[in-house]
């Protein structure tokens, strides 16, 4: 359904919309206890105003422990449409912001162009193109009016701390972390951006046939527009009916994917949602979305330590690697920061490990649970988390969810194995 007439903008208009459904922020949406009937209202008011509210419905959509688990199956049921096909803008307005960004009549930059959109998302849609040189691609646009919906959406308070607190930030220095946040969404808006992020992931995946980064179309690229080659395979949904041997392989390659990239590169992809993956034979996967990209350059030592002592099985090195990444003071609220590191790394002190819905659930669980103590803590033993962890942690709790819907067991030690060796 095309249904941009109905994006409000300004933050009274966006405030207004969560307000008249008796919702006080993002989060709220997804702790509504009308089951599955508020679960398909929730998906209604995100889908509608797109932008950060569109982004929490799509997180409620597939990360474990998000929702009360007696809600989950009705959100995660409800809200995976929004995940799979978000509300569309029209036609007209999308070919509008082509040619405005291209500078160029549509038809003079593609030899084909389809209006219907391969998919929709919180801040742009995807259709597939041909080039005048006959190459298929997939053109990523920007809604029309998004950028002014996320600023409205960045300058509410309450709905930008639903992030943090969803992600188990409470009292970890909010201030700054939302500072990283509105840096991060506002990134998002800026394809140019996005599009040497792609760059960047293809030069250090370079020479791997498992891991694919997409073509860049550079004169067909701007700020609201980015074309890439067009990637055809199989969607998350069909990776996780097939065959045990097939999902173990891809398993392997997103691990890689994600680790190498922090490991290797310093780098986080921080938007694990499971429309940026297509999956093709062999354990190839196409990873799509670059526009949410951390630096963990400054932590990257840190964490080659933590990997490495994990895969060692070394238990007291870790310790002290998992102390020093999060800045810890001696008190409860470090010893409880390291014990949940451990819980984290379960995949490599226990590999071969089977990442479950469970397991994924009992993380976002945990880090409540040291929020919850931070609030309580001396000011002696409290310690400020790293800003730059929000992100780690929205990589985390979404990547092992979606490991868990692969269902299956591997040697994630073995794959770090490998990755350790390059970096």
């Amino acid at each position: 359904m095309d249904d941009d007439r109905r994006l409000p903008e300004s933050r009274l208009g966006r405030f207004a919309r969560l307000a008249a459904m008796g919702v006080r922020t993002g989060a709220s949406l997804i702790a509504d206890r009308g089951g599955g009937s508020a679960a398909a209202h929730a998906a209604e008011v995100m889908g509608n105003l797109r932008g950060l509210a569109a982004k929490v419905g799509q997180m409620a959509s597939y990360v474990d422990g998000l929702v009360p688990e007696g809600q989950a199956a009705a959100f995660e049921t409800s809200l995976k449409a929004l995940r799979a096909q978000a509300p569309r803008s029209s036609p007209a307005a999308i070919r509008a912001v082509v040619e405005d960004d291209l500078g160029a009549p549509l038809d003079t930059l593609f030899a084909e162009w389809d209006d219907a959109p391969l998919a929709s998302a919180s801040i742009g849609q995807v259709h597939r193109a041909r080039t005048k040189g006959g190459r298929e691609v997939a053109v990523k646009v920007q809604h029309p009016g998004v950028a002014r919906a996320v600023e409205s959406d960045l300058a509410n308070a309450s709905l930008l701390g639903s992030f943090v607190d969803v992600l188990g930030g409470k009292r970890f220095e909010a201030g700054a972390m939302l500072d990283v946040m509105r840096a991060r969404f506002r990134e998002e808006l800026d394809y140019t951006r996005e599009a040497e992020n792609l760059r960047t992931f293809a030069r250090l995946h370079r020479g791997d046939a498992r891991v694919v980064v997409p073509d860049l179309h550079d004169a067909l690229s701007a700020r609201r527009v980015l074309t890439t080659s067009l990637a055809r395979g199989l969607s998350f949904d069909e990776a996780c009916d097939a065959p045990e041997a097939r999902r173990q392989a891809w398993a392997r390659t997103l691990w890689r994917f994600v680790f190498k990239g922090t490991l290797v590169g310093g780098l986080l992809n921080a938007d694990p949602h499971p429309g940026n993956y297509v999956f093709h034979d062999e354990g190839r996967v196409t990873f799509l979305d670059y526009g949410c990209v951390q630096s963990f350059a400054a932590r990257r030592d840190l964490a080659i330590v933590n990997h490495r002592a994990a895969i060692e099985h070394d238990e007291a090195a870790f310790a002290r690697g998992a102390a020093a990444m999060v800045d810890a003071k001696a008190g409860p609220l470090a010893d409880l920061a390291v014990h949940y590191t451990r819980r984290c790394f379960a995949p490599l002190f226990e590999s071969p490990y089977r990442i479950t819905k469970a397991y994924a659930a009992s993380l976002v669980g945990g880090m409540h649970e040291m929020a919850a103590l931070a609030r309580k803590v001396p000011e002696s033993e409290f310690f400020t988390m790293p800003p730059e962890m929000l992100f780690v942690n929205r990589l985390q709790f979404g990547f092992y969810s979606v490991l868990a819907r692969l269902d299956v067991e591997v040697d994630y030690a073995g794959v770090e194995r490998e990755i350790l060796a390059e970096a």
